[in-house]
């Protein structure tokens, strides 16, 4: 990757996308070191951004919105093949600085390229056309609840690639019966088709992580799982069950249902087996959990 481009004046001999030392000068520029208040860890390396857009099958007609877009590596690369694209950025430096960015190394797309200065998980609303995918390398520290958030506020994303921690990447992914199997695993299968999808090394960022990071896809449900009870109402199951995710469900329950009795009643007609831990459930037999709530 050349050197020899001065911040965000323009694309080195290389093309727009930025290298690592385009990335450690315009951060110097603007004054920038890498916070962990928000999980800041810049992707540098031009090879890593495209294989991700090349795995998150992004096409001409997408419009792509991307969470915590940094200095703009993965920003530039989405919009050399989305029809638009729409950046959410919590920090205020880097989001007066990523339009600019954008307009000087992408000059011909800049106008298809939106910025928005906020924190993702209260974004209820972006500008222009429903967004069709979400493309993002996640802070590590919100990954869960920012992934989940923009999924249910947006229900047109059809297709999700997210870049998050190793392990996170395993729970999103993980099947019932897994260790790992969790809470994230049940509420992402809600809304989609959720698998692994590669592994990114820690020296493609800086700073350098000192864990690895993977990619996850989702490739949203038609429509959620069949059921009388709302999204709320299974995930408050969710919840309950795997807080304490040792005791049988006959046990972990008993505060949702309003006794072990109660919650026992209502595994039974949801033909659940009340010694059955939450690690064992798909998401559709929480969901008829779920509709079998006792009246309290």
């Amino acid at each position: 990757m050349s050197s020899t481009s001065s911040t965000a004046s323009g694309a080195t001999e290389s093309g727009p996308l930025l290298g690592p030392a385009d990335i450690r000068e315009l951060a110097a520029a603007l004054g920038v070191r890498p916070t962990k208040q928000f999980g800041q860890n810049f992707v540098i390396d031009a090879n890593t951004v495209r294989r991700i857009v090349r795995t998150a099958e992004v096409r001409p007609d997408d419009v792509v919105v991307e969470v915590g877009p940094g200095l703009g590596s993965l920003t530039l690369a989405l919009l050399e093949t989305a029809d638009r694209m729409v950046a959410v950025e919590i920090d205020p430096v880097l989001a007066g600085a990523l339009p600019t960015t954008v307009r000087a190394r992408m000059p011909e797309r800049a106008d298809r390229f939106s910025l928005v200065h906020s924190d993702a998980m209260k974004v209820t609303e972006l500008p222009g056309p429903a967004p069709t995918a979400m493309v993002a390398n996640l802070p590590y520290n919100v990954a869960v609840p920012v992934l989940l958030h923009m999924l249910a506020t947006f229900p047109s994303i059809e297709r999700t690639l997210v870049m998050v921690q190793s392990e996170v990447a395993d729970r999103l992914a993980a099947a019932p019966g897994s260790k790992v199997y969790g809470v994230p695993s049940v509420k992402a299968a809600w809304y989609a088709q959720v698998k692994r999808a590669g592994a990114i090394g820690r020296n493609v960022f800086w700073p350098a992580p000192n864990v690895d990071s993977g990619l996850v896809s989702l490739v949203r449900r038609a429509e959620p799982p069949q059921t009388t009870a709302s999204r709320e109402e299974v995930f408050a199951v969710v919840d309950a069950a795997f807080a304490q995710r040792r005791k049988t469900l006959r046990a972990a329950l008993a505060g949702w249902a309003g006794s072990a009795a109660a919650a026992e009643t209502a595994l039974v007609a949801a033909g659940v087996s009340p010694q059955a831990r939450g690690e064992a459930l798909t998401v559709t037999e929480f969901a008829r959990i779920a509709e079998n709530r006792p009246a309290r």
